[in-house]
């Protein structure tokens, strides 16, 4: 039997974050995930989609976008991008990763930080989530992980409040993260109320929210070394769109 994959969307937009933001991008949206993060706006993920096989994820892939083409600085486009959801979840999704490179595509995942990153092709861009303790799922994380980074590879703090920053900055200088990677810093977006649900964890109360300006002028004020991010697309496009 072929192997298969359980898929919520795939879609033709914008990478909207990351150090590859503002290219163009074909999303593969995996469903299901084990985290319920308090800010997660992707709710509709967590269940439902299509059972595909590789072949047919593939094919999909095929016809939505032209051949990998060089652009300027040697950047393969478009890129596939690979979500969920938490696609690790889905045992194809490694296989799915190889066959995407060996037909010369750039290929990025992106992962919560629970799984294990290390069997993914080592072509991959792995941006891979260190969750706060905003976010209810901090203690979930596979620490394991960090040694298995390369300077391909990004990093991606989600910052909900004053304490996430603290959390952010110690783990930054306890794995001496800037050495191996990119730094990205996302400043959380107000959930719409159809992206709202009772799964989702709470922000402690003891927890101080920090605003977008206010994390700017903290990493500013601390020299840290990292990369400020907003979510482009929620710019672009109502904040709750899906395929965008």
């Amino acid at each position: 039997m072929a192997s298969t994959l359980l898929v919520k969307e795939i879609y033709y937009s914008i990478q909207g974050e990351s150090t590859w933001a503002g290219l163009p991008c074909l999303f593969i949206r995996l469903s299901g995930c084990d985290l319920r993060c308090s800010y997660c706006d992707s709710v509709y993920s967590f269940r439902g989609g299509k059972k595909m096989s590789i072949e047919e994820v593939i094919a999909e892939v095929e016809k939505g976008v032209d051949p990998p083409a060089i652009s300027s600085r040697d950047v393969l486009l478009p890129l596939i991008e690979i979500t969920g959801g938490e696609p690790l979840l889905q045992k194809s999704v490694r296989p799915l990763m190889d066959q995407l490179c060996e037909k010369g595509f750039k290929v990025l995942i992106e992962t919560s930080g629970a799984h294990s990153i290390q069997e993914i092709h080592p072509a991959v861009c792995r941006i891979m989530d260190l969750k706060c303790p905003s976010s209810g799922e901090s203690d979930r994380m596979l620490w394991d992980n960090i040694q298995f980074l390369r300077d391909s590879d990004e990093v991606k703090f989600v910052i909900t409040s004053e304490e996430d920053y603290e959390w952010a900055k110690q783990m930054i200088e306890r794995y001496d993260l800037a050495r191996i990677c990119p730094i990205l810093f996302s400043s959380v977006a107000p959930l719409t109320p159809s992206q709202q649900s009772q799964e989702l964890k709470i922000m402690p109360d003891s927890h101080s929210v920090l605003s977008r300006e206010g994390l700017v002028e903290w990493v500013l004020r601390d020299r840290l070394p990292v990369r400020f991010q907003l979510q482009m697309h929620k710019f672009i496009w109502p904040p709750d769109q899906t395929g965008v």
